[in-house]
């Protein structure tokens, strides 16, 4: 009997050992939260729109200095999401900012600018995600909604977008002839394409004001 509890106290006291030599399972480490930059958009964000950077018709820039994202996505056969802080400007009137992940759902956290612009520099004239209009009366986001997938919103050629009422001449005279840039640098064509561009804005303005009654 006293052989049989010594030996349950030896067990035992082997357990208790056994357990104290048993490391612990070693924590699982946890994965940092991803920082989100904030994309911070005020009227020095916007410059003078031929010293961005020209991919095709249109100008980008990125505000947080990934430019080499922006071009990615620019560039992208098939399309590709533009990364935070991407500037899409095609005149130097109107810009589109992707703003920080989760923004704005709806619009694909594009940011819709409409910009006064003069020798002095831009003044954003009006800012919003779905309500603001481009300078010929339509409405930005409405425009761009068909080129969401794969385009990320981007509207060119063949990509479903609501009509504009010009052409690449026209565009490409309101670029050369950006107030911020200094002396405007005019080709062939440029003065009549600006004229046209001038009525098509007043008729555009008109018809935004019948339609605001």
């Amino acid at each position: 009997m006293q052989a049989l509890f010594i030996a349950s106290v030896a067990v035992a006291s082997g357990s208790h050992a056994a357990d104290a030599l048993t490391p612990s399972p070693a924590a699982t480490p946890t994965a940092p939260t991803p920082v989100i930059a904030p994309v911070n958009v005020d009227e020095s964000s916007f410059r003078c729109i031929r010293k961005m950077t020209p991919v095709r018709h249109f100008y980008v820039d990125n505000v947080l200095g990934n430019l080499t994202g922006t071009l990615a996505a620019a560039n992208a056969p098939k399309g590709a999401p533009y990364p935070p802080g991407s500037v899409v400007q095609l005149v130097p009137g109107e810009a589109m900012v992707k703003r920080e992940p989760g923004v704005s759902p709806a619009t694909g956290d594009w940011e819709f600018f409409e910009l006064n612009v003069d020798g002095k520099g831009t003044k954003i004239h009006k800012r919003g995600f779905t309500d603001v209009n481009n300078q010929f009366g339509g409405n930005c986001f409405t425009c761009h909604a068909p080129a969401r997938e794969p385009w990320d919103f981007i509207c060119e050629s063949g990509r479903g977008c609501e009509p504009i009422p010009i052409d690449h001449k026209m565009t490409g005279a309101v670029q050369r002839s950006d107030p911020r840039c200094g002396e405007p640098v005019l080709e062939s064509g440029d003065t009549v394409a600006l004229w046209k561009i001038k009525t098509i804005r007043f008729i555009g303005r008109a018809k935004a004001w019948v339609n605001s009654f």
